[in-house]
């Protein structure tokens, strides 16, 4: 039975092909298209799924869409009517959409299925939250757990509460809409200058910068937070219902002016106001996740939904031990949705059984294409790029040598994965010993801020060498400590300038360790991906450390790459010194001169 999930026309479009209730495919339209959180209809993801499952001219036993539209249009028309005729400018942009594409769900996936020269028997349509549930619930290890989803909105949830037992799920309780934890988060997001449902993270790593100096205004002033965990947002303060505008004249008042204007410089406000609403967001999670325990009994959690990726929040729950253990969806987002539409089908619709093992059966999100080496080396061959092969042990010794020596590598091997990170098959890697990599990835390689931090790639089992860790972290989405033993102790000066806060050495995996001594760990094991494995461990052999810089194959503004021709583009557009494309290294000083578009970057959206 194939069944295949579809996400679209929100933001981070994505298909997902099931068969007979494995996960085969899954892959978000903006590794194809390269237009980053890509949201229109995911056509070419959906050609790619089809042809990983060697589906060919044939119909798909079930097509499901990540929720339902007619609902969401609805609570749409009603906030309109409710807070008109304030929401004109919001309405005249919005109706045309609903129009011409978000009405016309059916259609638009009969017609995307007949360009790829396939049928359906069924079309079903989840809903939104329920996707998320059964995203995080079925691909984990639980035979039962407690669900909880927390993200923007759906139809009208914006949290829910949910038991999963064996094949089966159950929603328990919901928050609605206008009340959001995510919505909270994205109007900061808003507020501090960065792009809302893409800058969320930025607002996170900028957090340990600033002080949580206007936690106490957010609570007096933003929500009135109950002991479960939900809460009603002032929407005095908020203008997400009514304009364009994430928030009001009332919040610059409360915040001591207007928002900050994007890509200007960020002061110290900006970094008090990120460090306040990460404290308030997580007090939320943690107050969700104990009523969740209390009113399911469960001893497992499963998580998922936007705010499942604030992984400084996750690392917190983890170590407030209120479940016994965590399962979080790698791809949490609305891209995870497809996923968890075509699980929900296969599941709940059609009645079939799941079982479990002590792992969960996303593959380590490795769902996305591969490329041979044989097409690798034809790509090379055509366009005389000068590659060096290497197989085996001399393969992942080469690469960990060029570690050592503190060059910037593209790694490119094995399937894309699946979800907003790169897990070291889209990686771009380094040495986490170095005092100036962090420096060096963010301004001469990705082009970004200076205060983003770099996450680790650690062997799974030296992991409680470097880092205050118990469990394995898969996904990279959980945050915790380096260990004290590693840390430099050194005040924390915040009345330094930015840059110098930036530059300090804090431990002996300095390009790693952010601000506040803390790291969002990837752990690495032979199972799931043994190329990467076997690159770490090689390290670890030749220099006594575990552990190097991972960090997503791309600049900022553009999507992880997905084919050879992304990753060598990004190479040569770029300082980085090496290129791993499959079983083949790349150097830079020996390869032609590469003609590109000077402009290339204006054709990116800054995310």
């Amino acid at each position: 039975m194939n069944i295949l999930g579809i996400s679209a026309y929100y933001h981070d479009s994505a298909a997902v092909l099931v068969q007979n209730g494995r996960i085969v495919a899954a892959a978000q339209e903006e590794r194809f298209s390269r237009i980053k959180h890509d949201y229109e209809f995911p056509l070419q993801a959906i050609r790619y799924c089809l042809a990983e499952g060697d589906i060919l001219e044939t119909e798909l036993d079930a097509v499901t869409f990540y929720d339902k539209p007619i609902q969401k249009f609805a609570r749409i028309m009603e906030t309109y009517f409710s807070t008109a005729p304030l929401g004109l400018e919001s309405f005249l942009q919005a109706m045309p959409l609903w129009i011409r594409q978000k009405l016309w769900i059916p259609y638009k996936i009969e017609k995307g299925l007949a360009q790829c020269g396939v049928g359906c028997k069924q079309i079903y349509f989840a809903e939104h939250h329920e996707s998320h549930a059964a995203s995080s619930f079925y691909p984990s290890p639980f035979d039962e757990a407690a669900i909880l989803t927390m993200d923007g909105v759906g139809e009208w949830a914006t949290s829910t509460i949910a038991i999963g037992r064996k094949n089966r799920i159950n929603m328990v309780k919901e928050l609605c809409f206008p009340h959001s934890l995510g919505l909270l988060y994205s109007a900061i997001t808003y507020f501090t200058g960065f792009r809302v449902n893409s800058g969320e993270y930025k607002l996170m790593g900028l957090a340990p910068y600033g002080a949580p100096k206007y936690v106490d205004k957010i609570y007096d002033n933003l929500l009135d937070l109950k002991d479960d965990g939900s809460f009603r947002l002032n929407m005095k303060y908020f203008g997400y219902m009514h304009s364009l505008r994430m928030t009001s004249s009332l919040m610059e008042e409360l915040f001591g002016g207007p928002p900050r204007t994007p890509e200007s410089s960020i002061t110290t406000r900006e970094m008090d106001i990120a460090a306040s609403i990460q404290v308030v967001t997580e007090e939320i999670v943690i107050r969700m996740a104990r009523h969740t325990r209390e009113i399911t009994g469960m001893r497992n959690l499963c998580l998922s939904g936007g705010v499942a990726l604030n992984c400084v929040a996750n690392g917190r729950l983890l170590r407030e031990n209120i479940f016994d253990d965590i399962y979080i969806q790698p791809a949490s987002g609305d891209a995870g949705g497809a996923l968890g539409a075509a699980l929900l089908t296969w599941h709940q619709i059609k009645d079939n059984p799941r079982s479990t093992n002590d792992h969960d059966t996303m593959e380590g999100a490795y769902l996305g294409p591969s490329f041979p080496d044989e097409e690798i080396e034809a790509y090379l061959d055509r366009n005389k790029y000068v590659a060096t092969k290497f197989e085996g042990a001399d393969w992942s010794n080469e690469i960990a040598k060029r570690i050592a020596d503190e060059k910037v590598i593209g790694l490119f091997q094995g399937r894309m994965e699946f979800g907003p990170r790169a897990l070291g098959c889209r990686s771009i890697i380094g040495d986490a010993r170095s005092t100036e990599m962090q420096a060096t990835m963010n301004l001469k390689i990705k082009y970004r801020e200076s205060f983003r931090p770099f996450a680790p790639s650690c062997l799974e089992e030296r992991a409680a060498d470097y880092f205050d860790l118990d469990c394995p972290s898969p996904y990279m989405l959980i945050v915790a400590d380096v260990k004290k033993e590693r840390c430099l102790v050194a005040e924390e000066d915040k009345s330094v300038p930015f840059d110098d806060q930036i530059n300090q050495l804090r431990s002996d995996i300095p390009a790693i360790t952010h601000v506040d001594y803390s790291a969002r760990i990837q752990t690495v094991t032979p199972r799931t991906n043994k190329g990467y494995y076997d690159i770490i461990k090689a390290f670890y052999d030749l220099t006594g450390y575990a552990v190097i810089i991972n960090t997503s194959f791309n600049v900022r503004g553009e999507p992880i790459v997905c084919t050879p021709e992304d990753a060598y583009r990004c190479f040569m557009r770029t300082e980085m010194d090496c290129l791993v494309l499959g079983s083949y290294l790349l150097e830079k000083s020996e390869q032609p001169d590469f003609e590109d578009d000077e402009n290339w970057r204006d054709s990116y959206k800054l995310d």
